[in-house]
């Protein structure tokens, strides 16, 4: 699922000021008739106009967000982590209701003016629909901002392909990412910092004629009974996408090693995902320290064991 092409959402006033300037150009062609028709069928041309543009501006962001009832579990669950979801499927309702009203007020106006034999009135019935299509803008000016909020949120959101899943799982700063990149060739961003990755990057490998899909979940703490929703995010991606868990351990002294131990008994116990185990900064870490932990944990993972037991289990 791809979320690139959602349509930028703009205010209210941005909207209206762009349909009154296409209404203003298309009324101002030559119109033949009687003086009282020709006033009549200019005022006509700006409603249509207006009603026409408004109407395909909001349909063209409706449509752009995805169809809720045919989305994937996971993403359901990663728009409720994330965002507001019932208020999101609220305000899309309400921008149907707005195209709703201003398709009425149109015809109810046009009719109006079609009768009409008076120019002031005429231009007077204009007006007030314009002035009442304003107001409907404003009553959902609101939600528009909330809905933009929400594109640049779901812009972030990974896109997920029906594949072989290999999730990377572990404290923040353990090096999930950067195994990431080695295992796909990825360019995903790497900072020595905790929560750098706040979404799930992700990656592709090909193995026996199959892409493998790799992600990167957000770093997650020992602490499962108050998740902030950024770890929440990476247990959603193991119980919904994974079919192989790599855990990672950091054992240079950054994080803290019960910790991480701690992390991984939960894991397993939640899970019920096949785990495998990778040591990271191998480079900075004592050798005997690997080695010494290796005792502890017999199926640590080198990188090229890893693509090997990774390719085995596809």
């Amino acid at each position: 699922m791809n979320f690139q092409n959602l349509v930028p959402v703009e205010r209210g006033k941005q909207y209206l000021d762009l349909a009154f300037k296409k209404a203003r150009e298309k009324s101002s062609k030559k119109i033949t008739g009687e003086w009282i028709d020709k006033i009549r069928t200019k005022e006509m041309i700006k409603l249509d106009v207006v009603k026409a543009d408004l109407v395909a501006r909001l349909d063209k962001v409706v449509k752009s967000f995805p169809s809720f009832g045919h989305l994937p579990e996971f993403y359901i669950e990663l728009l409720k982590l994330t965002l507001d979801y019932k208020e999101l499927k609220r305000t899309l309702g309400g921008l149907n209701w707005a195209m709703d009203k201003i398709k009425f007020l149109q015809r109810n106006y046009v009719r109006k003016i079609s009768k009409g034999r008076d120019a002031g009135k005429i231009k007077g019935l204009r007006n007030e629909f314009y002035g009442r299509v304003s107001s409907v803008l404003k009553q959902i000016d609101k939600q528009l901002v909330f809905l933009e909020d929400c594109r640049k949120v779901m812009k972030k959101y990974p896109d997920i392909k029906e594949a072989f899943t290999v999730v990377i799982f572990g404290f923040p700063n353990v090096g999930k990412t950067t195994l990431l990149n080695k295992l796909t060739g990825s360019r995903a961003k790497v900072a020595g910092y905790s929560f750098t990755t706040t979404g799930i990057n992700s990656g592709f490998l090909e193995i026996k004629k199959e892409a493998l899909q790799f992600l990167d979940a957000p770093g997650t703490l020992a602490r499962p009974e108050k998740m902030n929703a950024i770890e929440k995010i990476a247990y959603l991606a193991v119980r919904e996408l994974a079919n192989v868990v790599v855990y990672v351990f950091d054992l240079s002294g950054a994080v803290s090693l019960k910790k991480q131990e701690k992390l991984l008994r939960y894991l397993k116990q939640n899970a019920k995902k096949k785990i495998l185990l990778y040591v990271s900064k191998s480079d900075i870490t004592e050798a005997e320290t690997i080695a010494d932990f290796k005792k502890k944990y017999k199926k640590i993972l080198n990188l090229k064991e890893l693509k090997q037991e990774i390719e085995r289990l596809v």
